[in-house]
């Protein structure tokens, strides 16, 4: 049985074209330094706890309203009780996207073969040449690369998004990103916060991308997806 860490009742953000709520898991195998979820990567305690029953309750009162639920983390595909999770959510008639750093190809798998999803949403952290360097862990690439073919072939509504770093990202990095994705459906570029709390605190404060270089970067992008988006600027 899943233990969610934290719940926004409502967001008409998280879920495109959709209203929903959003679920947050506990635990990341990956240590991104731009992350801003530290308690839910370390599994700290965020002063929430909400039993899966308990969000089943929520969601069942909410019938009518609610078109979706987006589950968050943390990394929630490290957790073996999701599957069975979606399936209930998609039993009550809502809609389902997933957010993941695409480091599980064999459980995302699993929830694709039982039409649990309806739509994804994976980071991808960096080109492939400096991946471990964004996701601050060694990465297992080839695991990356097969749920972003998992996603690409699912016939579901999906996006890759970047969140950009000074520090981490170059122009460089942007283009091998768009050539290893090319002929995916849409790509975001999302704006690096640095006013919260990180995970890598010497990162705070940093000056991001200014929105000209961001739309520079978009550019770059665009010859190489159906859609690119900016996000956060």
């Amino acid at each position: 049985m899943l233990v969610f860490k934290g719940i926004q009742k409502t967001t008409l953000i998280d879920f495109p074209g959709r209203v929903a709520c959003t679920l947050f898991l506990p635990k990341c195998n990956f240590r991104c330094p731009f992350c801003y979820n530290e308690k839910l990567v370390l599994d700290k305690d965020t002063g929430v706890k909400i039993s899966e029953q308990e969000a089943l309750q929520f969601l069942a009162e909410r019938k009518g309203f609610l078109d979706g639920v987006c589950i968050t983390g943390g990394e929630p595909l490290l957790h073996s009780g999701l599957l069975s999770f979606c399936k209930k959510l998609k039993e009550a008639g809502l809609l389902v996207k997933l957010d993941t750093n695409g480091s599980k190809p064999k459980m995302l798998g699993k929830l694709l073969a039982k039409k649990a999803v309806d739509y994804i949403a994976m980071d991808i952290k960096n080109s492939p040449q400096k991946y471990e360097k964004a996701a601050g862990v060694k990465v297992d690439l080839q695991a990356i690369e097969e749920s972003v073919e998992l996603i690409r072939k699912s016939g579901l509504h999906y996006e890759f998004r970047t969140t950009v770093v000074p520090s981490l990202h170059s122009e460089p990095d942007i283009l091998q990103i768009g050539k290893w994705l090319k002929g995916s459906n849409l790509f975001a570029l999302q704006q690096f916060n640095s006013s919260v709390q990180l995970l890598d605190h010497s990162l705070e404060g940093g000056r991001p991308y200014s929105r000209k270089k961001l739309r520079h970067f978009a550019g770059i992008l665009k010859p190489f997806f159906h859609e690119v988006k900016l996000r956060g600027i």
